[in-house]
């Protein structure tokens, strides 16, 4: 008995609809990527281990996906030199995007002009448990600007969001917040030491509440007083600008918060002077991978759709100093492709021309009108109309059934009447209606 055919768990087939839709998307993003002239960047799936190794923490480096060296390679090992993994393993699938862009950056340094400004839209792996959302493999679409501490890049940013989420018609919320800021939260109530407990409790907020969030924080360690003067800034309300004033008088004994309320107010200040039509919002909970980065930080919801963020990033200062290249300032964002599908699909946003990758059909009624058509499907090709005519001469009925279950929008009927008077019928498969159309005007109707 033949084997049922199958795919690893973790991973997805995506059906011509769903890559049609993808496509959508991806083009989307990149078109307006290329607006701000970010240039495409690719890495190879495969990295050194040595690349990928201790980028990511130890959590991290269990998810990773190993590669077995190639060949008979194991073989020629004795079993004692098979039990030292690093013998038989020297490269794994990249976890992510990040590191290897790192590794670009500090290989070809000498070629490349800074600031450099790529994006990168490739699949990478995790050897995690499958789950509904959560792949073993699955896309990441990241924007770069490596090389420039200028907030002008974090102002680009806010706008490239705007502009991608108005194109694919997704209402979104984007939310800001900065990691000086936080660092200053921490500095001024007494426990600069506990930043990352402080910002880990905090940022639940939305999700448990504030007493939850005041119980964490002393499970962590945190006093009481500390917690009363943390109070205040967890409750601010208002404008971006009224909140940056009330948390300047809360944190204004932290030089280093105080930074970061300076480099908000700029980046919301060129935002309104552009016009930008999204408004980011200054929410002081926000705090997203903190180890990593050490300025603004950036997360998109979505506003119609339940489901975690669809978009995320923010300023890190020294990106290459894991490859001894240290001291480069990036700023960055990562659109979650497979997030943003699903907010699109269930609003029903895709465009309803995209799940057909061919709008006219061409039915088959024998050798003599075959011909014809044939040369009709290639003027329509000419002029860019995707166009295709049914393989096979066989019954009407069977031909139209093929056009409704591919979603074509347009069958050309052509019999040997037609034929010999010049003319097609054009039927709209949507509404059922009929026209008769001259051989010469048909590639200008679609």
């Amino acid at each position: 008995m033949a084997q049922k055919p199958s795919i690893p768990k973790g991973t997805r087939d995506f059906s011509p609809e769903e890559m049609m839709r993808r496509t959508y998307i991806f083009d989307t993003i990149k078109s307006v990527f290329r607006l701000f002239g970010y240039a495409p960047l690719e890495t190879p799936s495969m990295e050194n281990l040595s690349t990928l190794l201790g980028k990511y923490g130890d959590e991290g480096d269990k998810l990773l996906f190993k590669i077995l060296n190639s060949g008979d390679y194991g073989a020629k090992l004795s079993d004692e030199e098979l039990r030292q993994a690093s013998k038989i393993s020297e490269k794994g699938l990249r976890y992510d995007l990040t590191v290897p862009f790192a590794r670009y950056v500090v290989q070809h340094q000498n070629e490349i002009v800074f600031p450099f400004k790529r994006y990168q839209i490739q699949p990478v792996w995790r050897a995690d448990r499958p789950q509904k959302g959560r792949y073993r493999e699955f896309y990441q679409c990241d924007v770069d600007v490596i090389g420039s501490k200028s907030l002008l890049n974090e102002v680009e940013l806010v706008d490239i969001v705007s502009r991608v989420f108005k194109k694919l018609g997704i209402s979104v919320t984007l939310k800001m917040n900065n990691r000086k800021i936080l660092f200053g939260i921490a500095q001024s109530i007494g426990h600069a030491d506990k930043m990352i407990d402080i910002t880990v409790a905090i940022d639940k907020l939305d999700k448990i509440g504030l007493d939850n969030v005041k119980a964490e924080l002393a499970e962590r360690g945190i006093d009481d007083e500390a917690i009363s003067k943390l109070q205040p800034i967890l409750e601010l309300s208002g404008t971006n600008d009224e909140k940056l004033n009330k948390l300047s008088e809360v944190i204004g004994s932290s030089e280093t918060g105080l930074k970061g309320i300076e480099e908000m107010r700029t980046i919301f200040d060129h935002v309104a002077a552009l016009g930008i039509e999204l408004t980011p919002e200054l929410d002081l909970s926000l705090a997203r991978g903190l180890n990593y980065y050490t300025g603004a930080i950036f997360e998109v919801k979505a506003n119609d759709f339940a489901i975690g963020s669809i978009s995320g990033g923010g300023r890190y200062d020294d990106l290459t100093g894991i490859f001894g290249m240290p001291g480069m300032s990036g700023v960055g964002i990562s659109f979650g492709a497979d997030r943003i599908y699903d907010v699109m699909l269930g609003l029903n946003l895709f465009p309803e021309e995209i799940g057909c990758s061919t709008k006219v059909l061409f039915c088959n009624f024998g050798s003599e009108e075959q011909s014809v058509a044939m040369r009709l499907v290639g003027e329509l090709r000419n002029h860019g109309v995707a166009a295709e005519i049914y393989p096979d001469s066989g019954k009407m009925k069977k031909q139209m059934e093929f056009a409704n279950r591919r979603g074509i929008p347009y069958v050309v009927i052509l019999g040997s009447e037609e034929r010999e008077r010049g003319v097609v019928l054009v039927k709209d498969m949507a509404t059922g209606e009929q026209r008769e159309v001259a051989f010469d005007a048909l590639a200008t109707m679609f």
